[in-house]
């Protein structure tokens, strides 16, 4: 394509636009599915790979319409884009993608879906579940705007806007109260400095009753919205950044693997920059700490040695695939026999045993949907005989894999 035809660089701009107007990842492909520009705060995690020839899916679609058409694009992920081309002269030279988006927010039944259909590691769950949260969540009307604002803005080359500004009126220096506000920056700071020390000893224990007890008795020492005084959601923002960071260090010093502490660090750091106003950020960061201290309770392995550490991290982490002692005792260079008495020591549990529970408790979040067959829950978990999927479940839940289906198809009324 010659220079004289169209000019990528004019549509960086377009792109920067989209990407600041509609708070979504926004990529310029050309029309041989190369990106040219990407604009992206998500990164789609490794199980989630491109499916193959999306974007020469997507461009062949826009190149089979009409130049004024928008493509609405879902993948088997789940994963919502809008897209539209670059024409000129009736040629489609690229196209402009928003996204990844939801039209609906993403449940545990969504997510067990999206592993079930897409055979997912079942490891991947939490690490999934952040991920969907952290995207936009748009409704039908929502997309039809963009998707018109779209077409629109790649129907022309962009014209580039002038700024025109009022005269800044500077205030009178006070000299006595700049004193006096520094004095009580001082105290302030200090108290503040003091509070976080606090907040991330109880986060790192997950003690959610020690958190909810220090936003109550220092609200004042967290009223911060003046820091920048022309954009208050602007200084809210950053403190909730800041109290992001010192969520992530605080559950990493509470054992939490460096996994799923990236993951939840990621994804609020997408929700509070996509915040739209004070309110939704003083939720937002009760939300945030709460969750983190739910990972804390339930991936923390603080308490154990080292060995121990690594084996259930690996067991967390590798859930679906095939495990044994011997394999793992030769994955992290150990002794069989001492890797055995060391778990049990710790956790008053074998390792087959903590395997097991961790497998039921994955399983019966499938189980509850209801529509996936009790043979295929059996492999996703790990187990690849149904009668001994079967045994061990009801050695943990006393119940059979049918029973427990029934039971909750019974309490959500479905009988």
């Amino acid at each position: 394509m010659g220079k004289s035809d169209i000019e990528f660089s004019d549509f960086n701009k377009v792109c920067r636009t989209l990407n600041a107007f509609t708070k979504m990842d926004v990529r310029l492909i050309d029309e041989n599915g190369r990106g040219i520009l990407q604009l992206v705060n998500h990164i789609i995690p490794a199980s989630l790979k491109n499916p193959l020839n999306e974007f020469e899916i997507i461009n062949e679609t826009l190149r089979n319409n009409f130049p004024n058409s928008y493509y609405y694009h879902i993948n088997s992920y789940g994963l919502e884009y809008i897209a539209s081309g670059i024409w000129r002269n009736n040629r489609l030279y690229s196209f402009i993608l928003i996204g990844p988006f939801l039209s609906s927010v993403p449940t545990v039944d969504f997510i067990s879906g999206i592993i079930s259909v897409n055979k997912l590691p079942v490891s991947e769950r939490k690490q999934l579940h952040e991920f969907y949260e952290s995207l936009s969540v748009r409704s039908g009307n929502d997309f039809h705007y963009i998707g018109d604002l779209l077409v629109n803005m790649c129907a022309h080359k962009p014209i580039d806007s002038q700024l025109i500004t009022s005269d800044i009126l500077k205030p009178a220096l006070n000299k006595k109260q700049l004193q006096a506000d520094i004095a009580e920056s001082q105290d302030i700071i200090e108290l503040r400095y003091s509070y976080e020390k606090k907040l991330m000893n109880a986060i790192a224990k997950g003690d959610k009753d020690e958190v909810a007890r220090l936003f109550q008795e220092n609200s004042d020492v967290l009223n911060i919205s003046d820091r920048i005084p022309e954009s208050p959601i602007r200084s809210v923002k950053n403190i909730s950044l800041v109290l992001n960071t010192v969520c992530r260090i605080a559950i990493e010093r509470g054992g939490v693997h460096p996994v799923y502490v990236h993951t939840i660090s990621e994804k609020f750091a997408i929700l509070i920059e996509r915040a739209p106003n004070l309110p939704y950020l003083k939720k937002l960061s009760i939300v945030m700490i709460n969750e983190y201290c739910d990972l804390v309770k339930q991936f923390s392995t603080r308490q154990y040695s080292p060995i121990v550490k690594r084996a259930i991290d690996y067991i967390n982490l590798n859930l679906g695939s095939s495990l044994s002692l011997q394999a793992m005792a030769g994955e992290m260079h150990v002794n069989p026999s001492h890797l055995s008495r060391k778990f049990k020591t710790e956790t008053n549990m074998s390792i087959i045993d903590f395997i097991h529970e961790k497998r039921v408790e994955e399983a019966k979040l499938y189980l509850q949907k209801g529509n996936i067959p009790i043979t295929e829950i059996a492999l996703m978990v790990g187990f690849n005989d149904l009668n001994y999927f079967t045994r061990v479940f009801k050695k943990f839940t006393s119940i059979t894999p049918s029973q427990y289906i029934k039971s909750k198809a019974f309490k959500h009324g479905s009988f």
